[in-house]
């Protein structure tokens, strides 16, 4: 793990501020970023739960003898949340600050507004220390980190930018070659405006590097914003393309879970997962659900991102 986690490290270590380390992750956990200086610590997100363990042990390559003093989340997706728990029993004085918008339903602890139950994924159980609010800031090596919201992805994510540096933890609001899944939408929700406003933030704010909720760092910030504004005009003009490209994330991030499956388990699955009924019932006109659960499998595979035998669906990196 050591060395492995000494290649994360270095992985783009020359275009970083002093005190900034970026792990790249695997698709299943989205990316954390660890910001240092002498008298703390504060790692933003905490990745998916199944790796947790390997998580903290990149941390704690980063931390050495020092302790994490601060997490903070973008947002409460599972794949950014996911390690929270462990980390909370890891550091029992570690602060956990996370956005307003669903805290109180963190304090009750309810999966389904959570959204973990309608994703058909799984969040283990943590506790808040308290809010992020737009205009907020966390000062670590003495920069100011500053919260802007970042609505579309989720209603309730936000981004943090190095002012100074020029450094953007855009989370899932902007990647190198798109953004994520607008959320919102499969509930009948219109957000596309939102991830519009939010694109306009980013290219106001305009960093010099970009470190992504997943997918490597990136410095050409305006090819990368406009490739979002063209897939996000495209989704605008189809809806429907946005619902197939949510529909096969979902599947996809499951079955890196999974890695191997029975089809009919899978499928079983797939029925326990709202979202995945909402957008059937929105967009697989005059197909059963199975039927078009099995038409996005067999298109997974023809890109190339499973294989299907005659009983079970495997997951390919």
């Amino acid at each position: 793990m050591n060395a492995y986690a000494g290649e994360v490290l270095n992985h783009i270590m020359h275009t970083l501020p002093a005190g900034v380390t970026f792990f790249e992750r695997g698709w299943l956990s989205s990316n954390n970023v660890l910001l240092q200086d002498a008298s703390q610590a504060v790692l933003v997100d905490s990745g998916y739960w199944t790796h947790a363990d390997q998580m903290h042990a990149l941390v704690s390559f980063a931390l050495k003898h020092q302790p994490l003093t601060t997490l903070i989340n973008t947002h409460l997706h599972s794949d950014h949340c996911g390690g929270n728990a462990h980390l909370q029993a890891m550091y029992p004085a570690l602060k956990t600050l996370i956005p307003p918008g669903h805290a109180e339903f963190v304090d009750t602890w309810d999966a389904q507004i959570l959204t973990y139950e309608p994703t058909g994924q799984h969040c283990p159980p943590f506790t808040r220390t308290g809010s992020l609010h737009d205009g907020d800031f966390v000062t670590v090596n003495e920069k100011i980190w500053r919260i802007h919201a970042a609505p579309g992805h989720d209603p309730n994510s936000v981004v943090i930018f190095n002012e100074v540096d020029g450094v953007l933890i855009s989370a899932d609001a902007l990647w190198e070659n798109g953004f994520g899944v607008v959320f919102p939408e499969i509930e009948g929700l219109s957000a596309f405006d939102e991830v519009e406003s939010t694109l306009n933030t980013i290219e106001e704010l305009d960093p010099k590097l970009v470190l992504p909720g997943h997918g490597c760092a990136f410095t050409d910030v305006s090819s990368s914003i406009d490739r979002a504004r063209s897939r996000l005009e495209q989704f605008r003009r189809s809806p429907e393309k946005h619902a197939n490209y949510a529909a096969k994330v979902l599947l996809k991030f499951k079955l890196l879970e999974f890695q191997k499956i029975k089809i009919n388990e899978f499928l079983l699955w797939g029925d326990s997962a709202k979202y995945l009924k909402l957008l059937s019932d929105k967009y697989a006109t005059g197909q059963s659900f199975e039927a078009w659960f099995y038409d996005l499998c067999k298109s997974l595979e023809k890109s190339n991102a499973c294989a299907i035998d005659d009983e079970y669906i495997i997951n390919i990196n």
